[in-house]
């Protein structure tokens, strides 16, 4: 009896062998949840018990990944053949030249500001009676710029990316100017001369055509080199993946959480928390930045030295601004081509069309003109930046705390007095903040959607700086969304004023460039004007404008408060237009 029953045992031996091994693999998988347990009462683990379980159901919200499909530009709803003609046209709108020999260049044959130059031209109304050069209000000056390498050799190509503006401290006054890209090394500046007096010309390598190449590929190749997190949880259980528009396969982990919007369309995607349902989901959060993403000789040409570098002049640098000759105006002889939006004098914004900017100094000017209306702020930080500005200067408003995370909101002012409603609201991902509940998680295209609208409604919208780093597609796509929204706002209440900043310049280092560069951000910002030109009651506010021409301020992404006072002048500008005549310059 006792050799049959050990017959039988060993019979059975590599069975019991298998399941013992599958067991031991089972509670090394989820060990590390059970070292984050403090409790541990029956309770505790019948929910972990529980969990375990229900994570092997499918949800219905996940889906598996196409390892055949390209990750991140065509995630989501594929463009109508309308969207798509729409698109080509605004790619090669932004169309930047490509290096003349693929891969990476050298250091020594890349562009050195310290060894480029740039020479004043002289003007085109000649020279006075004493012989000197004139250049006149309403006129413009012209600039060449030469670019060399480092070996001070003459650069035979294009592709530099350049700024330039005209600027006198003395007057508080400044302007952009207009680059022009010869494509051989040369580079044509034209600055718009519209006050009397002494002018600066200031021309800056922002960065060179070799480190554009690499920003390039970067924005193509690594979408996802800011990363974000969301935190499950349910019980006892948590856990943290990652999350993105752009997610690549990982061994092990094939399938996504969905979160695309049912409304917008609007895609987004979390890797699925290996023992929770997607609809688990507590928060969404900014996870970091990927790191060496550079070879060694690319990283050689971000150096601190040629990232927004002065380029220095070949003689003067300066001039004096003469009155006008009434037949050399260029306001009134081609403003249609004149590059700047407005400029600054004595500290003050002037749009150069369009309706006429006041000042409003004080609280009570800025109570009586926002009385009785609705102020909306959708966006990022650059536009929660007005609704700081409002709540501080205002007394009368009083913030509503709705207990939101600092700097992340949603926020809400009041002043009932006068009827006064403020309130801003961040976009939907991506969106760099701190730690955001997924309930608060909204779309912009949504939100305008729920805005009944009307003549006592003011929405301010700024979408941009989260999306430096994915390919202009994706883009486009938000921007498609919200246009569609305004659209259907302005239909349904035509009296609605939507205001819409457009990007700004910041300032940079060789960090910061792999993310948010300048480079990226007039990219952007030219395809939101394209996008948004000629729409009827929509109002761009030209923020690129205003913080590259002020004549001191520096170039920040949040802009200091002497810019945002600027531009709430001239949002309140157009809630209450003025009824006098425009003063001249």
């Amino acid at each position: 009896m006792a050799t049959a029953m050990g017959g039988n045992l060993s019979k059975y031996a590599p069975i019991f062998l298998v399941l013992a091994l599958s067991g031991i693999l089972f509670l090394l998988r989820n060990m590390h949840i059970l070292e984050r347990w403090n409790c541990q009462s029956m309770s505790s683990l019948y929910q972990l018990q529980s969990s375990i379980s229900s994570a092997f159901k499918p949800s219905g919200a996940f889906l598996l990944l196409d390892h055949n499909h390209t990750y991140c530009p065509f995630l989501g709803q594929e463009p109508s053949s309308e969207e798509a003609r729409e698109e080509r046209y605004l790619l090669e709108s932004i169309s930047w030249p490509e290096p003349p020999t693929p891969g990476t260049t050298p250091l020594r044959f890349s562009s050195d500001p310290a060894r480029s130059f740039f020479v004043i031209q002289p003007p085109a109304s000649g020279r006075g009676a004493s012989g000197q050069s004139v250049w006149r209000v309403g006129g413009k000056l012209e600039v060449l710029v030469h670019m060399q390498n480092f070996l001070g050799q003459p650069k035979r190509h294009g592709g530099d990316f350049l700024l330039a503006r005209i600027y006198s401290p003395e007057l508080g006054a400044g302007a952009s100017g207009r680059v022009t890209d010869h494509q051989d090394g040369l580079y044509t500046v034209e600055l718009p001369l519209l006050w009397l007096g002494p002018a600066q010309v200031e021309v800056m390598l922002v960065h060179s055509s070799e480190v554009v190449a690499v920003l390039r590929r970067l924005r193509e190749e690594q979408p996802d080199r800011v990363y974000f997190k969301s935190l499950f949880r349910s019980g006892f259980l948590s856990e943290t993946t990652v999350c993105n528009l752009c997610l690549r396969t990982r061994p092990r982990q094939p399938a996504l959480c969905n979160y695309t919007d049912p409304h917008s369309g609007e895609p987004w995607y979390c890797y699925k928390p290996r023992l929770l349902d997607c609809d688990t989901r507590i928060n969404h959060a900014k996870g970091g930045y990927k790191k060496h993403l550079l070879t060694t000789t690319e990283s050689m040409l971000f150096l601190s030295s040629t990232i927004k570098a002065p380029i220095q002049a070949l003689g003067m640098d300066n001039i004096t601004i003469s009155p006008a000759v009434r037949e050399l105006s260029l306001i009134r002889r081609d403003r249609s081509k004149l590059m700047p939006s407005g400029y600054y004098y004595q500290g003050s914004w002037r749009p150069l069309s369009g309706i006429p900017i006041q000042q409003f100094n004080d609280s009570s000017a800025i109570t009586q003109c926002l009385r009785g209306k609705l102020f909306y702020m959708f966006g990022d930080s650059t536009v929660r930046q007005w609704f700081e500005y409002l709540n501080a200067f205002v007394p009368e408003l009083k913030e509503f705390n709705l207990y939101s995370p600092k700097n992340v909101g949603p926020f809400m002012a009041v002043d009932s007095v006068h009827n006064i409603l403020l309130q801003y609201r961040c976009h939907g991902p991506p969106i760099r903040f701190s730690t955001v509940s997924a309930s608060e998680l909204r779309y912009v295209a949504n939100e305008l959607d729920g805005l009944p609208g009307g003549p006592d409604t003011v929405v301010a919208l700024s979408v941009w700086s989260h999306f430096s780093t994915f390919p202009v597609e994706v883009y486009m796509r938000r921007l498609r969304h919200i246009r569609r929204a305004v659209a259907r706002l302005l239909d349904r209440a035509p009296g609605t004023l939507v205001v819409i900043r457009s990007a700004n310049p910041q300032k940079l280092d060789a960090e910061v460039c792999l993310y948010n560069s300048d480079w990226f951000s007039v990219q952007l910002d030219a395809v939101l004007r394209a996008m948004f030109r000629g729409l009827r009651g929509v109002v761009l506010l030209d923020a690129w404008d205003m913080t590259l021409a002020h004549p001191t301020q520096p170039h920040l992404l949040h802009p200091p408060p002497d810019i945002v006072k600027n531009m709430i002048d001239l949002i309140l500008s157009h809630v209450c237009p003025a009824k006098k005549e425009r003063m001249r310059t």
